[in-house]
C-alpha cells in the first residue's frame, strides 16, 4: 500500500489550493526543460496534495506552448499518484449550461503544435488511452461536486483545439452535430496521454464557460462574459478540490483500472538497443519498467 499524493492541474482562474497545511512552493528540475511554475505543495486532512498553475502564476503560457511534459514528469518526480486537472471550456450542449461541471471522460485530439509523447527514437512505447481517464478518480471529483452543490455532469467529450483563437462557426457546428463533443477546451491534450504514459490516474473536471459559438441565442465567445464565469467557477473549483482528501484518503491501493500499470507491456524496443541518454529522461515517468528490465 502507497501514499496518495493528490495534484491539481489548475487552469484559467484557479491559482491555489485553498487551507493548504505547511504549503511552500518548490522548484523541480525535469529533463524535458522548466514546469510552468513552481509546485505548491503541502497537505489538507492529512492528505499529500501538489498544485500546479497550467499557464503559471500570472497566465504566461498559452496552450501550445505549456510545457506538458515537463509538468507532468515533475508531478511524477514529487510522488504525486493522482492527476486532476481543472479547466476552462466551452460548451456544445444546451443542458450543459456556463456555470456547470462536466467529469470528461473523453478526448477527441485535434492539437497539431505539441510534443505528445515521452518515449520515440531510442525507446519506443505505445499506452492504450481508449479510456484516456481513471473512472474511479473521476468518481470521486464527481461525488465532490454534488457534495459542494455543484450541478455536474458524469461524462462528456471534450475536443481538444490547438488554439489560441477560438472556434469559427462552421468548426463548432462541425464539432457538435458531426463529431458528438460535449465541451471545447485547449489544455487537455497532451496532458491526459502523458499522465497516462507517466502512470498517473487522471481526471479532468471541465467548468463551462460559455456555449463556444454554435448557439444562435449567444453567438460568438465573448471574452468578458466568460471572465465573468470564470471567477464564479474558480471558487467553486476550489470547493471541489476540499473534498477530494477525505474522498480518497491517505492511503492508497493500486488502481482498479491499471492506470498506475500503463507501462506494463508497452515499451518495445529491446533492452540492448535502447538508448541510454533517452533512458535517462525517462528515469521518473517510466523507471518502474525500465529498472526492471
Amino acid at each position: 500500500m502507497s501514499q496518495t499524493m493528490i495534484a491539481v492541474i489548475g487552469g484559467s482562474g484557479i491559482y491555489e489550493i485553498d487551507g493548504l497545511e505547511e504549503a511552500s512552493w518548490t522548484t523541480v528540475d525535469s529533463p524535458w526543460g522548466a514546469p510552468s511554475d513552481q509546485i505548491l505543495t503541502g497537505s489538507l486532512n492529512g492528505v499529500k496534495m501538489a498544485f500546479l498553475p497550467r499557464h503559471g502564476r500570472g497566465h504566461v503560457h498559452s496552450p501550445t506552448d505549456v510545457p506538458y511534459r515537463a509538468n507532468i514528469d515533475a508531478l511524477k518526480r514529487l510522488g504525486v499518484t493522482d492527476v486532476i486537472s481543472i479547466s476552462a471550456c466551452g460548451s456544445f450542449r444546451e443542458e450543459m449550461a456556463p456555470g456547470d461541471f462536466v467529469v470528461v471522460d473523453q478526448f477527441i485530439d485535434r492539437t497539431f503544435a505539441r510534443e505528445k509523447s515521452f518515449f520515440g527514437t531510442g525507446c519506443v512505447a505505445h499506452v492504450s488511452v481508449a479510456h484516456p481517464t481513471c473512472p474511479r478518480l473521476g468518481a470521486a471529483c464527481f461525488a465532490a461536486a454534488q457534495d459542494a452543490g455543484i450541478t455536474i455532469h458524469n461524462g462528456g467529450t471534450y475536443l481538444a483545439m490547438e488554439g489560441p483563437q477560438f472556434s469559427t462557426l462552421a468548426e463548432s457546428k462541425m464539432y457538435r452535430e458531426q463529431w458528438g463533443a460535449d465541451v471545447i477546451g485547449m489544455t487537455n491534450m497532451p496532458e491526459a496521454k502523458l499522465a497516462r504514459e507517466a502512470e498517473l490516474c487522471y481526471a479532468s473536471i471541465a467548468m463551462v464557460t460559455d456555449y463556444d459559438s454554435w448557439h444562435p441565442q449567444h453567438g460568438e465567445v465573448d471574452v468578458n462574459e466568460i471572465i465573468k464565469v470564470l471567477m464564479g467557477n474558480a471558487e467553486k473549483g476550489r470547493d471541489l478540490v476540499r473534498r477530494l482528501p477525505a474522498l480518497l484518503g491517505a492511503d492508497r491501493t493500486p488502481c482498479p483500472h491499471g492506470c498506475d500499470r500503463a507501462l506494463e507491456h508497452a515499451v518495445m524496443t529491446a533492452p540492448d538497443r535502447r538508448d541510454p541518454a533517452v533512458l535517462a529522461k525517462l528515469d521518473a515517468v517510466a523507471g518502474r519498467v525500465l529498472n526492471a528490465g
